[in-house]
């Protein structure tokens, strides 16, 4: 039996995902958050485009550990904007970039991201922690263990378990990605398949999140029953689009929930980070799977010229 080889994705072809993934976050019209369609909590779509650009490049370089990708992409986005605006998608998609950059065996890329998460370590909690003491993202609560503002003495993956039944983000790590790679990927799959286009298939995998899970970052900001309040309101729109055999009937629906979510300052960031990691996932799924198909069609070309 032949071992599988062990293969990666190209720095400048991952950078190019995680660019795409988060620039259509906000041409997304995403109920609640800031869109290229619906400014809010005083931020604009150019300021996440900006952040999208200077972050992307920086989170895939070649020869990180995830913890560096995590505070250079910090720092990358800091020089551009001065609040935050991607701290969520960064620790989201620090594990997947590094996954799919690293020569690996396995095809799929949630087997390679188990691998990347059990292999964190304390440098990595280290740099994280500075990471998110740079970004400043609202709301968030001092912990009894492994305070963020304290010096880490556990690895990542045991402060994230530490965190993950108050926050979504934390959940995907000691969950291998659960969130993302089931409902997530079902949605968007789902989504695509009914032939709306990718910016629909997104609006509909944040919807799913939205009306599902409440939001870590609403819960930060106002509290558990809060944030529980919010995926009521928001499963009434979910159902109006999932329903609608054109978007065009169901955006009534959808703008209503915008207004109404940003009129009381309420701005679902967690999901929305969640929908940009799904939307990688689908874009370095299909480009792993690009790379293979082309190494066996290149291994079966040398076998045939060997033979």
């Amino acid at each position: 039996m032949t071992m599988s080889a062990a293969l990666g994705l190209a720095s400048g072809v991952v950078a190019d995902a995680v660019r795409a993934a988060a620039v259509i976050d906000v041409e997304a019209f995403k109920p609640g958050n800031v869109s290229v369609a619906s400014a809010g909590h005083d931020m604009r779509a150019e300021d996440f485009i900006a952040s999208a650009n200077a972050f992307a490049t920086v989170i895939a370089q070649p020869g990180l550990r995830v913890g560096e990708r995590i505070l250079r992409a910090i720092e990358a986005t800091r020089r551009v904007v001065t609040f935050n605006t991607n701290l969520g998608i960064v620790l989201l998609c620090a594990p997947l970039v590094h996954a799919a950059l690293q020569p690996m065996p396995e095809r799929r890329l949630r087997e390679r991201v188990r691998g990347v998460l059990a292999e964190l370590d304390v440098t990595d909690a280290e740099l994280t922690y500075r990471a998110i003491r740079l970004a400043q993202p609202g709301g968030l609560r001092v912990s009894a263990r492994h305070d963020v503002s304290s010096t880490p003495t556990v690895t990542l993956l045991d402060a994230m378990d530490e965190a993950r039944l108050r926050d979504r983000i934390a959940w995907q790590y000691v969950t291998d990605f659960e969130d993302v790679f089931g409902l997530g990927a079902s949605v968007m799959r789902a989504g695509l398949a009914r032939g709306r286009g990718t910016e629909w298939a997104v609006v509909s995998v944040y919807l799913a999140f939205l009306a599902r899970f409440p939001d870590s970052h609403i819960a930060r900001k106002y509290g558990d029953d809060f944030a529980r309040s919010v995926v009521s309101e928001a499963q009434g729109a979910a159902e109006i689009w999932d329903g609608a055999d054109d978007p065009a009937q169901a955006m009534p629906a959808l703008v209503d929930l915008d207004r109404r979510l940003k009129a009381r300052s309420i701005n679902p960031g967690t999901s929305a980070d969640l929908t940009v990691a799904t939307v990688l996932v689908a874009a370095l799924e299909d480009l792993l799977d690009r790379v293979y198909h082309e190494h066996r069609t290149k291994g079966a070309r040398s076998s045939t010229v060997a033979g």
